[in-house]
């Protein structure tokens, strides 16, 4: 399993990924799920991925092959988010179509999904969540985040704190903390934590981070949160019958 988010803002955009990967409870491996697609000055596009690590790996490989040539499905000569978005539709169709016959045998069969943002010259900053199947939807005026993979633990925390307005520096705390909840409630999602600080307009990525498990500012910020939590718990009124 998988956690992702990507968080979209006036100010910019938050992304965040885990990095465990299982084929069941012996077989524990780590690998990043966070793909970057940059020049700057021109454009960043960001890709987060869940599912079947062979489906994934597979149609990042096939977007980064028509990056290195003069291909027009390139996401170098998409031109708007939306156009990056299809583009990474098509790839995963056409790497469901390639497998397919020879997955029949898995129920799981092709398994690939992925949060997608980012912002393309003077166009503003868009976010999309990719299903496997290929098709796809964009966070809108009241949809401040998208996430894939194991979300449910993370999202009461999200929707308490993330508004439109939200500082990116609380919603990148916020984030980590949603990663912190969900760590602690599924062996699934684990550590490390990759994360994207992407000011609007920037069209550069110079706030990157990885979050190991002995990484000093991660540990102060789960311990300060479960001492917030409990402190507020024992605040709240008693019940009376």
């Amino acid at each position: 399993m998988t956690y992702c988010v990507g968080v979209l803002l006036e100010q910019g955009m938050i992304f965040a990924s885990d990095s465990r990967t299982n084929a069941g409870l012996d077989n524990i491996a780590k690998f990043c799920k966070m793909s970057v697609f940059e020049r700057p000055g021109n454009r960043v596009i960001v890709l987060l991925s869940s599912g079947s690590l062979a489906g994934t790996q597979a149609v990042i490989g096939l977007l980064n092959q028509r990056c290195g040539v003069d291909d027009a499905n390139s996401l170098w000569n998409a031109e708007t988010m939306y156009d990056v978005a299809r583009l990474v539709s098509d790839a995963m169709r056409e790497i469901d179509c390639r497998d397919s016959p020879y997955l029949e045998a898995n129920p799981a069969g092709f398994n690939a999904s992925f949060i997608l943002g980012g912002q393309i010259g003077e166009e503003t900053m868009r976010l999309f969540r990719l299903y496997a199947e290929g098709n796809f939807i964009e966070a809108g005026f009241d949809t401040t985040y998208l996430q894939t993979g194991e979300a449910k633990y993370g999202k009461p925390i999200l929707d308490r704190v993330i508004k439109r307005d939200t500082p990116l520096a609380d919603a990148a705390k916020c984030v980590l903390v949603s990663f912190d909840s969900t760590m602690r409630s599924n062996l699934s999602v684990g550590m490390p934590i990759d994360l994207i600080y992407y000011e609007r307009s920037e069209l550069a990525i110079t706030k990157r981070r990885r979050f190991d498990e002995d990484d000093p500012y991660f540990q102060v910020l789960s311990r300060e949160w479960g001492r917030g939590v409990r402190r507020v718990f024992r605040r709240l009124p008693d019940l009376t019958w």
